[in-house]
């Protein structure tokens, strides 16, 4: 059989893994098409993830205010914008995905945008660090059934060779979420606090889980398997599963550094902003949106729409190409960070903006194809457990801390200085989007 045929199969190929899990998939069909309604469900589940990010990342550029009314260090604020929100995020993402595989994915989405909405509201009602901390963890609690219930519906929508731009797409929503929360926070902080700024975007998440109820239609599960998946099983049989192929295991340590790396720059670079090129709030927040939410909307259609197009010749073209993408961003965004003039400094961040959540559509894309239909939902809360809990949980307080650690020889450019040595990271997420490569070659 020549390499077009094998691709056809390749979803069939890997959904049919045998490893020391025992677990078995559907075979594919190669039908092209998506299904009816794709457009409704994915604008709806795009705006559902935009006001997910929108007050997940909000948070960043009201940072200054919060550290002066509170008194606070780089490393709670780190916290605060991390480890608080993404480690029950990853904790109630499991068995909420649990529930996805069998019940409602509609109603799950619509339950968890009214807890979120809710928490990011009640954050504007904080008395202190602690009430703080507490309704992050709320949010946290909330968005956790937002993106495994999503992503499974997306993969019954669109064929395995669409489904690379079609999760592109989805990701759009962190871009726009990037946008609202820092224009829009930026703006309504300067004139109204950060408290009012906070029950802003918070309430709009009331008003679409709404819209979603009335319009969201939610696909039989398996629309492109040639055979009725199995009921889903245990959460470990499926982790077991996971584990058991190479390329799995490399795709998701390659997304879980990505991640890390992505998260931890991008809630400081607000931060960094004002206070090295003594910008204000609103004025960070538009240049954050226009660099890094606009041109990062760019890149991940471009990415992604790139990434299905080398899937025709086989899917390690495509996640070599994600290896390659930081030995050209990188660089380039260090030499931003220690950049004097502003002007110099946004036209070196626009490659890196670029490329800043590339990885994310192709890596949650392949976390479905490679994944048994019956096990798509735990799979990707498996995968945004690990992006999460590592990526957003550790990479702001890491950097936090790192920041903190540096302020004595660096004084304010330690913030600088430590966002430059943790972009490093990204190397290290190449080598396993290499290796994963390699792994999927040998399997055909």
């Amino acid at each position: 059989m020549n390499e077009a045929d094998w691709n056809q199969k390749i979803g069939w190929t890997m959904n049919n893994q045998t490893g020391s899990a025992g677990a078995s998939g559907a075979g594919i069909l190669t039908t092209g098409q998506p299904l009816a309604g794709h457009r409704t469900a994915l604008t709806l589940l795009v705006l559902a993830y935009t006001l997910s990010m929108c007050d997940r990342m909000i948070l960043s550029i009201l940072f200054p205010d919060i550290k002066a009314e509170f008194g606070l260090s780089d490393s709670q604020l780190g916290l605060l914008g991390g480890l608080s929100f993404a480690l029950f995020y990853a904790i109630m993402g499991l068995p909420i995905a649990r529930l996805s595989d069998t019940h409602s994915r509609k109603r799950i989405i619509i339950i968890s945008l009214v807890i979120f909405s809710l928490m990011t509201a009640l954050s504007g009602l904080a008395a202190g660090f602690i009430s703080l901390l507490l309704m992050r963890i709320g949010v946290g609690v909330g968005e956790a059934g937002v993106n495994p219930a999503s992503h499974s519906i997306v993969a019954d929508y669109f064929p395995p060779k669409r489904r690379a731009f079609a999760m592109a797409t989805l990701m759009l929503g962190g871009s726009f979420g990037m946008i609202l929360g820092f224009v829009g926070g930026g703006f309504i902080a300067e004139a109204y606090g950060w408290r009012i700024a906070l029950v802003s975007v918070g309430v709009p998440g009331l008003l679409l889980a709404f819209f979603m109820a009335r319009f969201l239609q939610e696909p039989a599960r398996g629309s492109f398997e040639a055979e009725t998946p199995p009921p889903p099983p245990p959460i470990l049989t499926t982790a077991a599963h996971l584990w058991a192929n190479p390329a799995m295991r490399h795709l998701m340590a390659g997304g879980v550094v990505a991640g890390l790396m992505s998260y931890g720059l991008t809630q400081w670079l607000p931060t960094f902003f004002i206070r090295t090129h003594e910008l204000s709030l609103s004025q960070a927040g538009m240049m954050i949106a226009g660099v890094f939410g606009i041109s990062g909307a760019i890149g991940a259609l471009a990415v992604g729409k790139f990434f299905d197009r080398l899937s025709t010749r086989g899917f390690q073209y495509g996640l070599w190409m994600l290896a390659l993408v930081p030995f050209v961003s990188i660089p380039l965004f260090i030499l931003g960070l220690f950049a004097d003039n502003l002007t110099i400094a946004i036209l070196l961040f626009i490659i890196p903006g670029f490329f800043a959540n590339s990885f994310m559509g192709p890596s949650l894309a392949m976390v479905q194809t490679l994944s048994p239909v019956h096990m798509r939902a735990v799979s990707s809360a498996i995968m945004m457990l690990c992006l999460n809990l590592i990526g957003l949980g550790l990479g702001p307080l890491l950097v936090g801390v790192l920041s903190d650690m540096l302020s004595t020889v660096y004084g304010e450019r330690s913030l600088g200085v430590a966002l430059a040595c943790f972009g490093l990271f990204a190397f290290w997420g190449s080598v396993h989007f290499w290796l994963c490569g390699r792994a999927i070659a040998k399997q055909l």
